[in-house]
């Protein structure tokens, strides 16, 4: 299976993470490692607007397609607007498929067992999208809005319970999607036939900001998360 990895150079969060070295390697190397590790990937493209991200990426094995253009590397541009733009860009250079993984390079625990794991889950329920997900420690019903002058603004109804005796919510950790062609062709990620793969907490950074890059750095020269 194909595996697209999109590393764009803007930041905001954390100007150029993508290539930011952590523990010596820049970010987006070990996404492309990983997945060149799973026997299941065919071949690791990324998607960048940076010609020093494309020339990291290609260093470190991955297929580098000419510079994604300026309307699709924006804060505000949508990332299913990219994949239809590669799924054009492979049908043109003569390359087909079914269904394709997005892996981001802000997940940098994800191992290649998770990306098999999550490819056979596709094929076993013949998926429309499989999309990981990590539990969530406190009940979403717990959750508010601030409003300008601090007061609370409800999101749920106020329910008194303990944490202990609400059902477990999970949220998407950011770290593997597969989608099939036509799901994205039709502008959507989730399905009746989408699935989620479970992933533990502690492969589950996804780096936004400094302190999700420190974290990172020290489970991993801890080897806390290998």
């Amino acid at each position: 299976m194909i595996v697209l990895i999109p590393a764009r150079g803007g930041s905001k969060g954390l100007p150029g993470k993508n290539i930011k070295l952590l523990n010596g390697k820049p970010l987006i190397a070990y996404t492309i490692e990983t997945a060149l590790q799973a026997k299941s990937v065919t071949a690791v493209y990324v998607s960048t607007d940076c010609e020093e991200i494309a020339t990291i990426a290609k260093n470190y094995g991955a297929l580098v397609p000419a510079l994604r253009p300026a309307h699709l590397a924006t804060d505000s541009a949508l990332a299913i607007d990219l994949y239809n733009y590669m799924l054009l860009e492979w049908e043109k250079s003569g390359l087909t498929m079914d269904h394709f993984v997005v892996l981001q390079p802000t997940s940098p625990l994800r191992k290649a067992i998770h990306i098999e794991e999550a490819i056979a889950l596709f094929y076993e329920k013949k998926a429309d999208s499989v999309i990981s997900y990590t539990p969530e420690v406190h009940p979403i019903s717990w959750h508010k809005y601030i409003r300008e002058d601090l007061t609370f603004e409800p999101i749920f109804d106020d329910e008194l319970s303990n944490r202990q005796s609400l059902k477990t919510s999970y949220y998407p950790n950011g770290s593997i999607y597969i989608f099939t062609k036509n799901l994205i062709q039709q502008n959507r990620y989730f399905s009746a036939k989408s699935f989620a793969y479970l992933m533990d907490r502690k492969y589950s950074i996804d780096i936004d900001y400094q302190e999700d890059f420190d974290y990172a750095a020290f489970l991993l020269s801890k080897s806390i998360a290998l």
